[in-house]
């Protein structure tokens, strides 16, 4: 087993140390972030650090770069309030990533790669209409993280829009019938394949497995 160090991690190349420690948090699931500005002008990014923070009441939390690294969707958060979180169909993935490229603010991603802007009546931000869930948030906190000069944003679920055999009677969202795509690191995607779900586990008893 190959050990690094904290003092390779600070030696070691620019990009080679981006990626290594971008995959340490292992595969998360590949989210669209749709966002809009006063002036109705869409956005359209791809996030990897989409994280639950609690569900009473219902949290969402997303980590950004600072605002100097040219990002119009959190500038249109801060804005606006509002923005959306959809996933990546897995047969969309080239495009998804191309949603990374920095495009001048006057292009839409959407328009851009493919991707049509959905609208509900109880959201003002744009969805994805090719996603299997879509996910609309008000944001209610942003925490400043002074080590990096990165930030929390934290947001309150508004609505849920998915596909109904994706989701359990007990509201078990199932990400492998959804269809999207897993992202590890910065540029590699993965399929999600259920393995097991397991009942409440309690001392010196097995749980079932119960798919």
């Amino acid at each position: 087993m190959q050990h690094i160090t904290l003092t390779n991690i600070l030696s070691a190349e620019k990009q080679y140390r981006t990626n290594l420690i971008n995959c340490l948090s292992g595969v998360r699931t590949a989210q669209l972030l749709g966002t809009q500005n006063a002036a109705g002008q869409t956005n359209l990014a791809i996030f990897n650090s989409a994280i639950h923070i609690g569900a009473h009441p219902p949290l969402m939390g997303l980590i950004f770069r600072p605002l100097e690294a040219q990002q119009h969707s959190l500038q249109n958060i801060l804005d606006t309030q509002h923005y959306t979180l959809n996933t990546v169909p897995i047969d969309r993935l080239a495009s998804a990533h191309q949603c990374s490229a920095r495009y001048p603010q006057e292009v839409s991603e959407f328009a851009a790669n493919g991707f049509t802007p959905w609208y509900s009546e109880q959201h003002p931000a744009p969805y994805v209409e090719e996603a299997a869930l879509r996910i609309g948030l008000k944001l209610v906190e942003k925490i400043d993280i002074a080590l990096n000069g990165t930030m929390l944003l934290i947001g309150e679920v508004q609505e849920i829009w998915v596909t109904e055999n994706a989701l359990e009677a007990d509201g078990n969202i199932r990400y492998d019938l959804l269809e999207a795509a897993g992202v590890g690191g910065l540029d590699t995607y993965y399929r999600f394949e259920a393995a097991a779900r397991f009942g409440y586990a309690k001392p010196n008893e097995l749980p079932k497995n119960l798919l």
